[in-house]
């Protein structure tokens, strides 16, 4: 197979996953792209750890109370799931509709707002929003608990319209009103339990229960409603008829579809594959599957000018890392500091800056993040006894029948850790470092653990390159 099918096969793995390995990459390239993009798109049993081996080894994470125990429990799903996509497109709705443990208090809610992600996350963008109203996660992060027929709270209904689905511009304050009124009585159903005792659905009658939905006729505004134009006595779920329609919310989707898989900035070219997106939202019956289908199999997606035009997010840089040293396959002692780098770097799992999410692209890079991003991921590559290391240095050994030069050493480092289009004063700096290592001897009866960490340690600073920081 050729290096052009390896490098885009690597490129659609790094975008709707968290990259691969070198022999799944060419075990996928022998399925065909448009087959592997049916694949992520159609997932079936992600064959991740099972939740009973996590539990019997982590206590924390059976109730899942305390926030950077569930994150790492989520990170254990991304690490080890055959489903690499599903988990990424979690990660993407966790990242549009954001909510925070601050004001929760409950991260098992927070974990149950995931699983309803992943569930829906490539179906119909309708019922992702309709499960999305009734999450309680969401109802209390944005305070829909709080409105009732005779005092509404526009929180909720005004986020609806702005960050979650058609953008400022699109709709009045008279819309955000009307919204507002027609999910009054959508609401959590064990908020009374001290008062009416009537709700014995969690083992914890005060304090951090595990919430639930329910729908309070009595307090629904059942008037007549004018909302973007159309008037009815509209209920919530009327209110999301009307917007999945709106030609705004195939934009703002496809948008932001665009920019968490293809690239950071929208230029001229990526605006026609939104067109192209928009298109297939409305013919598919807004369904997210098929948008993602076209953007992954668009001409501008596979152009080598899409590579590497996206910094990576803190998650998928920590979980990609991990994946490729081939770490944390099991349970194991500290999991819950990898919830804890990804906060580090900027993007704490379940700990949104605010109900905007998080500012991506060249934002997660600064002098703080760097140095993170730099350090975590050179600690999990610069270890020659993580399997996944060891693998790598494997692969490069085979059939080597001299050492390796400074230069050989550097080409395949980062062909296998791509693959890689270094610019030429980056080849520069790691070339000089690996001279002054010196020549690695490979070849099988030669081969010493002083080679394999002098291979190590040029992977570890070729994770420190920009190149290595964009996926």
């Amino acid at each position: 197979m050729s290096n052009a099918d390896i490098a885009l096969m690597a490129h659609l793995m790094r975008r709707a996953g968290f990259g691969a390995s070198r022999d799944e990459l060419e075990q996928r390239v022998a399925r065909g792209y448009e087959n592997v993009v049916e694949d992520l798109v159609n997932p079936g049993s992600p064959n991740a750890m099972p939740d009973d081996v996590i539990r019997r080894y982590h206590v924390d994470m059976a109730e899942m109370r305390e926030l950077n125990s569930a994150g790492a429990y989520w990170i254990y799903r991304m690490v080890t799931t055959d489903n690499p996509l599903e988990e990424k497109m979690a990660l993407f709705w966790h990242s549009l509709f954001a909510t925070g443990y601050s004001k929760l208090n409950q991260a098992r809610a927070l974990m149950n707002q995931i699983d309803t992600f992943r569930r829906h996350s490539m179906g119909s963008f309708h019922t992702m929003l309709v499960e999305l109203s009734k999450d309680p996660a969401m109802i209390i992060w944005l305070d829909n608990n709080d409105n009732h027929k005779d005092d509404i709270n526009e929180n909720y209904g005004r986020e609806l319209l702005e960050l979650f689905s058609m953008g400022i511009g699109n709709y009045t304050e008279d819309d955000v009103k009307e919204c507002a009124r027609a999910f009054t009585g959508w609401t959590l159903g064990n908020a009374e339990y001290m008062a009416t005792r009537a709700s014995r659905d969690s083992i914890w009658p005060y304090s951090r229960i595990a919430w639930h939905f329910q729908y309070r006729d009595h307090d629904h505004d059942d008037g007549e409603k004018t909302f973007l134009g159309h008037t009815g006595n509209f209920n919530g779920e009327d209110i999301i008829d009307i917007i999945v329609q709106q030609e705004a919310t195939a934009r703002f989707v496809s948008t932001r579809l665009f920019q968490f898989f293809a690239a950071d900035e929208v230029d001229a070219a990526g605006e026609a594959v939104i067109e192209q997106m928009m298109e297939t939202y409305f013919a598919s019956n807004y369904e997210i599957r098929s948008v993602l289908r076209t953007l992954f199999n668009s001409d501008y997606f596979k152009s080598e000018a899409a590579r590497f035009a996206r910094v990576k997010g803190p998650v998928e840089l920590v979980v990609g890392a991990v994946r490729l040293a081939g770490t944390y396959q099991e349970p194991t002692f500290g999991a819950d500091q990898l919830a804890r780098y990804t906060l580090y770097m900027g993007q704490g799992i379940f700990q949104p800056p605010s109900v905007e999410g998080w500012h991506e692209g060249s934002e997660w890079i600064d002098s703080g993040a760097l140095v993170e991003r730099v350090n975590f991921v050179g600690k999990e590559l610069g270890d020659p006894g993580n399997p996944g290391v060891k693998a790598l240095i494997d692969r490069m050994s085979a059939g080597v029948k001299r050492p390796l030069s400074a230069e050989e050493q550097v080409d395949a480092c980062a062909d296998l850790l791509g693959p890689m289009e270094l610019s030429s004063a980056t080849r520069t700096s790691l070339s000089e470092f690996a001279g002054e290592q010196g020549e690695a001897d490979l070849r099988a009866g030669s081969r010493t653990e002083a080679d394999d960490q002098r291979i190590a340690n040029l992977l570890r600073l070729l994770t420190a390159t920009r190149e290595y920081q964009l996926a």
